[in-house]
């Protein structure tokens, strides 16, 4: 399952509640953050388009040898180019792959912001910031959309298990 929106729309809340369900079947999931992403294997990596596709190419290779080992592979990124979303479904390449589009408005997703990204990159502080100084294409390909304005992190990890179920990926 790979988990695209802007900031403060509530992947990694969503990712963490798939897990946790999903754990609850006695499936083992990895879950592949972006913050976390940010901190280690991708540190070398700045916010330009080229560098985050290349921080999308590197979690895709993650999820991809993750689930040839039969983990189920939950990543919330930002992943704000089409592109980029196009790339990844490539490698990952044996058709286990979801795209869940976690919808919410930008507003919404200021709301939110426990961290102050976006008060930074208003005040110019941040650059290249998704849906500030940077765009975010809305993904037209979702196998599954959650509009976290009427969905809880809950009943978004149900919506996708039931997706998961669906397609005989989990039990």
């Amino acid at each position: 399952m790979w988990l695209t929106g802007i900031s403060g729309a509530g992947k990694s809340t969503i990712a963490s509640a798939i897990a946790a369900s999903l754990h609850e079947t006695g499936r083992t999931v990895l879950p592949v953050d972006g913050d976390e992403l940010r901190g280690g294997l991708s540190s070398d990596l700045s916010f330009t388009a080229a560098d985050r596709l290349e921080n999308m190419r590197r979690a895709a290779e993650v999820a991809h040898l993750a689930s040839k080992s039969g983990l189920v592979t939950v990543v919330s990124l930002i992943s704000p180019s089409a592109q980029g979303r196009q790339m990844v479904r490539e490698l990952v390449r044996h058709g286990r792959f979801a795209m869940v589009y976690v919808k919410t408005p930008i507003e919404v997703a200021e709301s939110r912001d426990v961290k102050g990204l976006y008060k930074k990159a208003r005040a110019g502080l941040i650059a290249n910031f998704t849906g500030i100084g940077s765009d975010y294409e809305a993904p037209r390909d979702s196998e599954i959309v959650i509009d976290t304005t009427t969905t809880s992190p809950t009943a978004a990890a149900e919506l996708v298990a039931t997706y998961l179920r669906g397609k005989g990926w989990v039990g």
